[in-house]
């Protein structure tokens, strides 16, 4: 149940990065929906730690600001790889990338464990 609920928050937060971001777009398609938030899932479990890890001095240096960038490149990473995903660029991911930080997080907070 708890996979099923990480993949709806993250399917909402991608609706909300792409209603509320020029340059994002994401199918209509419910279908792509829900294959663009389990790439979107699959890329923060696994590769996310990786780059986290490997930016650390760049995460020190700026105290921890650097994670901005790091959720762009993820956003990217996933347009890149899903079909139903569209980012027009470093700016639109960033900001992108900034709302889906903030819509998960208070998803995320609503909901228990």
């Amino acid at each position: 149940m708890s996979i099923l609920l990480r993949l709806a928050i993250n399917a909402a937060a991608l609706w909300a990065a792409a209603q509320f971001v020029d340059g994002v777009n994401l199918s209509g398609d419910p279908l792509d929906v829900v294959i663009v938030a389990a790439i979107f899932g699959l890329v923060n479990t696994f590769i996310k730690p990786v780059v986290l890890l490997l930016s650390l001095p760049a995460l020190l240096l700026t105290l921890g600001l650097f994670t901005f960038v790091v959720n762009a490149g993820m956003l990217g990473l996933v347009a890149w790889l899903a079909p139903g995903l569209m980012v027009d660029g470093p700016l639109s991911a960033l900001l992108g990338g900034l709302v889906v930080s903030v819509v998960s997080m208070a998803l995320n907070l609503m909901v228990k464990d």
